[in-house]
């Protein structure tokens, strides 16, 4: 896999809106001061991309214009981090415009830069690792850097310093509180803090004994689950097929699958059945190990548990579950392609390698 460099102080890091276009709106002109406030704490300068603030209706209407946002990220040799905006569902609209640009390609991996994102943006990175690179399913823009608490979650704040960081490993630590996702995001809510709860499970083993290792891949489930059915848009399987966003069974063999759900809190009916999904390309029976991030809210959690068991029982895949990566807060970040290991005697997560160049 290419890496990207670490990030330092006085760096630029671009801010793209690859999916909704939720930055762009005047209801959200507090958490962006908020976002920028928070990056210039750390030392960052954030670069909003041309049309990463042109709202909701224009980035719907206009794939090409959020693809060529991330195009000139990737160009511009002074930025060298890139952050999605927020999530959506329709990513996928923008792999045209990325995957048959040549330019593009020869930028990603000859310029790699740090990206992160989680949800839809999911479908952004695999394609950027189908390119090569290791990118980082983590904190964005408006989720984390945009907190509207009176200071950065400190767990997800763990995780943003991080970036600044290349130890030669790097064990990923339950957090020991979680938080309830908010209900007011209006100016009303700027500096209350979130209900949070004591965690009281930590990461829990359902299944192995040992030490797993293979490479990370994966995702939010909701949005692997999209590339294979029609359940937003009729066309996405087609995309998908034509640009190969969802990678081979055989691209699986031996890897670490990661998966998580969206804030729709899936029923469990409807996680069954995207499991299921994933089984029936054979993705599941490649994988050497499976971890799941904690539901946000924690809703469902106990029958996600009971049905990943069941779903998995003929393979008798390794399990754990209750990570802190994904929708629910606070957030770790998940380098794609790089080695881990899952030591299911200790219910532990550590990345053997490097995050960085």
């Amino acid at each position: 896999m290419i890496k990207s460099k670490a990030l330092k102080k006085g760096d630029k890091v671009a801010i793209v809106s690859l999916s909704a276009g939720t930055l762009g709106e005047a209801f959200a002109k507090h958490e962006l001061e908020k976002g920028k406030e928070r990056l210039a704490e750390f030392g960052l300068t954030p670069v909003f991309m041309p049309n990463s603030l042109k709202g909701v209706e224009y980035l719907k209407n206009h794939p090409e214009k959020r693809a060529d946002d991330l195009k000139k990220a990737f160009s511009d040799k002074e930025i060298k981090g890139i952050f999605s905006a927020i999530g959506g569902n329709d990513t996928y609209r923008l792999a045209p415009y990325l995957l048959d640009d040549a330019e593009f390609v020869k930028n990603v991996q000859e310029h790699p830069k740090i990206f992160s994102g989680f949800s839809d943006t999911t479908v952004d990175h695999l394609m950027l690792y189908q390119l090569g690179l290791t990118t980082y399913y983590g904190p964005n823009f408006l989720n984390d850097w945009a907190e509207l608490g009176p200071e950065l979650l400190p767990y997800t704040k763990n995780t943003l310093q991080h970036y600044f960081e290349n130890p030669k490993r790097t064990e990923i630590k339950t957090s020991p509180v979680w938080y309830e996702e908010r209900t007011d995001f209006s100016t009303k809510a700027i500096d209350k803090t979130r209900i949070s709860h004591k965690e009281t499970k930590g990461f829990q083993v359902l299944r192995g004994s040992g030490i797993v290792s293979g490479t990370l891949l994966g995702g939010c489930l909701d949005s692997l689950n999209s590339l294979i059915t029609d359940r937003y848009f009729a066309d996405e399987p087609k995309v998908n097929q034509k640009y190969h966003l969802l990678p081979e069974a055989k691209d699986f063999q031996g890897k670490i699958l990661f998966l998580e759900t969206s804030e729709e809190k899936p029923s469990p009916d409807l996680y069954r059945e995207m499991l299921e999904h994933l089984k029936q390309k054979g993705i599941l029976e490649s994988v050497s190990a499976i971890i799941t991030g904690k539901p946000q809210d924690e809703v469902y959690y106990e029958e996600y548990c009971q049905i990943l068991k069941e779903v998995t029982e003929d393979l008798q895949t390794p399990l754990m579950t209750n990570l802190n990566f994904g929708h629910a807060y606070p957030r770790t970040a998940l380098p794609y392609g790089l080695k881990a290991e899952v030591d299911l005697d200790k219910n532990s997560l550590t990345i053997v390698e490097p995050y960085f160049a």
